[in-house]
């Protein structure tokens, strides 16, 4: 045999045996499990991601609208010395102006530092468990509508859980108004304060006023809010996308996320609506749990029950009761909406997250 034809056997037999080792070797069962587990930590790496970009986000939005939060919660809460503010002509900026005239611009951020410590936790969860929870419910609902409102309400009762004695001593630090010159309480003394009060046996159930109230509230909130954003974001990309989304350019060319970038307006437009509309369905639960989380503050051996602070509304109010504040809750709503999904979605832009 030829020495040239001797050694291309040689070198196809080596081929081959390689070819048969690899095969013995990469058996279905081990790529299978080589590929559950890259998929398990690139899912890991995102669910990282969107939970520190989703905290960034939240804590965006609730800084720019702190002002607005604070006279809200005074008029939901019906505070003796802002009372005479609500149902007025311009009663959100009078009331402002006021409170920056006795307690200047830190009044304004009152309990704003537990609001940052309460919304970090609580929109890093919210996102992330939105976006783990729409990957699961959509192996198993077809309708992306329904996914989307599960998702989201499911995100919201997590979050909410887990953030909840935040938000309420958050909210006890906006309501209370000290005499001008006093300083005011700090968020050792209100927890504190909170943890000492006898209406419950137990003071850790003190932190947990109204919350089951919010867990009904959540739902509608939750749900409304992601399915309408989805929903309106979707559209802009179909219908609109002609003058709603951005060109794509040279560096989106070789990126993993592939959806049409919105052009700045059109998402802070997706984002404001969605706030519109989850407020309005949720607006009522959050009232009477504004209600029940201050009735400590006026009289520490009262529980807060769900129906006497409804029967007292309506008794006083009618069903007009039930939104007051709503006006100042679009106004603050809509950008916080707005600011969080833009910023969000610009921050996974950034990352290159589907």
């Amino acid at each position: 045999m030829h020495p040239t034809t001797s050694a291309a056997a040689s070198e196809n037999q080596h081929r081959r045996d390689a070819v048969f080792a690899l095969d013995v070797t990469s058996s279905p069962e081990s790529a299978e499990a080589t590929s559950t587990a890259r998929a398990a930590s690139e899912n890991t790496a995102y669910a990282a991601k969107t939970l520190v970009i989703g905290g960034i986000a939240g804590c965006t939005a609730k800084t720019v609208v702190a002002p607005l939060d604070r006279v809200k919660i005074l008029f939901q809460t019906h505070n003796a010395k802002f009372v005479k503010y609500t149902g007025t002509h311009f009663g959100l900026f009078k009331a402002g102006a006021a409170i920056y005239k006795e307690y200047g611009i830190r009044g304004l951020f009152q309990g704003h530092s537990m609001q940052l410590a309460r919304i970090f936790p609580y929109a890093s969860i919210k996102f992330m468990t939105y976006e783990q929870l729409k990957k699961a419910l959509g192996r198993r609902i077809d309708d992306k509508h329904v996914r989307n409102f599960l998702a989201g309400a499911l995100c919201g009762v997590i979050s909410v859980a887990a953030s909840y004695p935040l938000d309420m001593i958050r909210v006890r630090m906006a309501y209370i108004t000290p005499t001008s010159g006093v300083p005011a309480e700090r968020v050792r003394a209100v927890a504190k304060l909170i943890y000492n009060e006898p209406a419950y046996r137990f003071g850790l159930l003190n932190f947990f006023r109204g919350f089951p109230l919010s867990l009904m509230g959540i739902v509608p909130y939750g749900g409304v809010s992601f399915l309408t954003h989805e929903h309106f974001t979707a559209v802009a990309r179909s219908r609109f996308a002609h003058f709603a989304s951005r060109p794509p350019d040279h560096q989106t060319k070789g990126r993993r996320r592939k959806v049409r970038e919105l052009k700045a307006w059109a998402e802070l437009m997706a984002g404001g609506l969605s706030g519109m509309f989850a407020q309005t369905a949720s607006y009522p639960f959050e009232l009477v749990r504004r209600r029940m989380q201050i009735a400590g503050a006026h009289d520490p051996t009262r529980r807060g029950s769900a129906v006497k602070v409804i029967s007292d509304i309506w008794r006083t109010d009618g069903p007009r009761g039930f939104f007051v504040g709503l006006t100042i809750g679009y106004i603050k709503v809509v950008p916080i909406f707005a600011v969080s999904f833009f910023t969000y979605e610009r921050l996974k832009e950034w990352l290159d997250l589907e």
